[in-house]
């Protein structure tokens, strides 16, 4: 079983309200995490990114005000303070260029002996690339396109120093990119740092069976993780590729207790602090594309349909027809007699392992066992500690099973992962 941690914060997932909750800005709480996880023998800690403030109703989004550190200064600052864990970062293949970034990956893989890895992103929506000075904007059908000759690109240039230590010219000319010249960083610990892919269309499932190493997947129950699981592995063979050369990793939370009664009654209040009256309202304005702001979140749900074509929310990816996820939760709140609020709790619950230490470690187990999952990136919901209890409580039990290391046994993280060093194609 392959385990990463998720450092929490711009979302709703995090309980700012909690007095535990500390910043996600001071390097203090980056340390703490990305310990916790090292000691927890995890593979990597990764760190999500967002390139613009969300807006909702031309609001800042009460979530995103904080804002958060660049993910690669912060990835090398705890390269210095870890000795194995593998160190992730989102960046946009959007709005980034192919030297610039594989520069910047290749030093962070240096500077942490082989520990770096990418999770490559996208985006087409021209709020976002309004921060950026060409505008950014790309139609949605070139940006897996752009993805693809993007890290194409990077992977020529972290190959264009041969493994004795020689540079080499580099030239490429493709459709977004005609690049030339010479790399000015040697081939690393690693040979290529190690590629994430975040997307779940049928485009971004065919990237990741192309290209990633590790697929970061919202599919976070059974059912869906098998059928994503096995749709992904199964586009492989076309690439010449074999299923154990890519991972696939949900993102998943979790709340424990020393009971099962406890747990379930923890991640219920849990829930409901996620979940404010304001943000119940903000939910519900996004599917329903209008202003809600006059309605009760502990009233009844509104009687008219949503507007598909509008959202007061700029910034967000959206999942789901607006029609049918509005039809979802009527039926729901219909079936339990939920209010708006209670509605938003029940629809959006983000706990996806509930427990003692022994269930959760035995539904882990199960997901892998039943092929929903190669591993999990665990999204605890307070900052920093939040991974704390797993780590020392649900961890020594899969160690105890023989799912888990108990030490690493590689410095890398392609060891840590199982996977091989790219063959030099220089």
């Amino acid at each position: 079983m392959h385990l990463a941690a998720h450092f929490p914060g711009v979302n709703n997932t995090t309980v700012w309200a909690d007095p535990r909750s500390g910043s996600q800005i001071d390097f203090s709480s980056f340390e703490h995490l990305a310990r916790t996880a090292e000691r927890g023998r995890f593979d990597f800690f990764f760190l999500a990114e967002g390139l613009r403030l969300r807006e909702h109703n031309g609001r800042i989004h009460d979530l995103d005000v904080v804002g958060r550190p660049e993910s690669l200064t912060v990835l090398a600052a705890l390269a210095a303070v870890t000795d194995r864990l593998g160190l992730a970062a989102t960046v946009n293949a959007t709005f980034n260029e192919p030297y610039e970034l594989a520069r910047r990956l290749a030093s962070l893989d240096h500077l942490s002996d082989g520990r770096a890895a990418w999770n490559v992103v996208t985006s087409f929506d021209a709020f976002t690339g309004e921060n950026f000075r060409r505008g950014g904007y790309l139609d949605r059908a070139d940006r897996y396109t752009r993805a693809a000759e993007f890290v194409a690109t990077a992977r020529g240039l972290w190959d264009a120093w041969t493994p004795d230590g020689a540079p080499r010219p580099f030239r490429h000319q493709g459709r977004h990119f005609t690049i030339e010249g010479e790399f000015t960083v040697p081939r690393s610990p690693q040979g290529h740092p190690v590629v994430i892919q975040a997307g779940d269309s049928p485009d971004g499932r065919e990237f990741a069976a192309s290209t990633a190493d590790v697929v970061f997947t919202r599919h976070g129950t059974l059912e869906s993780g098998r059928a994503f699981y096995a749709d992904v592995k199964a586009r492989l063979a076309k690439y010449g590729r074999e299923p154990d050369e890519l991972k696939i990793m949900p993102g998943v939370t979790f709340v424990l207790g020393d009971s099962d009664a406890e747990a379930q009654e923890r991640a219920a209040e849990i829930r409901h602090r996620q979940v404010s009256p304001q943000n119940a309202l903000l939910a519900l304005e996004r599917i329903w594309g209008r202003d809600l702001s006059s309605y009760d979140p502990d009233g009844p749900l509104p009687e008219t349909d949503p507007d598909p074509g509008s959202s007061p929310a700029r910034g967000r990816v959206e999942h789901g027809d607006p029609l049918a996820v509005a039809a979802r939760w009527r039926a729901l709140s219909k079936e339990k007699g939920l209010s708006i609020r209670q509605t938003v709790i029940e629809a959006t619950g983000r706990q996806s392992f509930i427990g003692s230490p022994l269930t959760v470690a035995e539904q882990l187990i199960g997901f892998v066992a039943a092929d929903a999952a190669d591993g999990f990136i665990l999204v605890p919901h307070l900052t920093p500690g939040g991974l704390d209890d797993f780590v020392d409580r649900v961890v020594p039990l899969l160690q105890e099973r023989g799912v888990f290391r108990s030490e690493y046994t590689g410095p890398t993280l392609r060891s840590h992962l199982g996977l091989a060093e790219p063959v030099w194609k220089g």
